[in-house]
């Protein structure tokens, strides 16, 4: 997760319960940018990142060492359009075809963790 003190990605493994996770990317969205990871406890797979900049997020499925995908965006940014997203401490840039409004991103991020499956939480694009 993007550290709000250092505002660079620590890629130490945290557990934590939702509402401390729920905090956290709070302090990051009123910072305007981060990127999260998140999982299951008891497995690696599957884990999505949230990678956002301003009200603009992009969210990567992993499934496997091997397997990445990226869900679909939700109409806020034209098909053609592009946008920039903190990528751990990078910027990466996205077509709108993936792009999601910050709000929709972190719904889809909360279903994840309390169903513990991606499955039903939308479209995904195989990388």
């Amino acid at each position: 997760m993007t550290s709000v003190q250092s505002a660079r990605f620590d890629s130490t493994e945290r557990r934590s319960e939702l509402r401390d996770l729920v905090s956290a990317f709070r302090e990051l969205r009123a910072s305007g940018r981060g990127h999260l990871e998140v999982n299951s406890p008891d497995s690696l797979y599957p884990y999505l990142t949230l990678s956002f900049l301003g009200d603009h997020a992009v969210i990567h499925l992993f499934t496997s060492e091997d397997s990445v995908s990226l869900h679909l965006g939700d109409g806020s940014v034209s098909p053609e359009g592009e946008v920039h997203v903190l990528v751990m401490d990078d910027l990466g840039t996205f077509t709108g075809d993936f792009v999601m409004g910050l709000d929709r991103a972190w719904d889809v991020i909360e279903n994840f963790i309390r169903a513990g499956t991606f499955e039903g939480l939308g479209e995904w694009y195989e990388l």
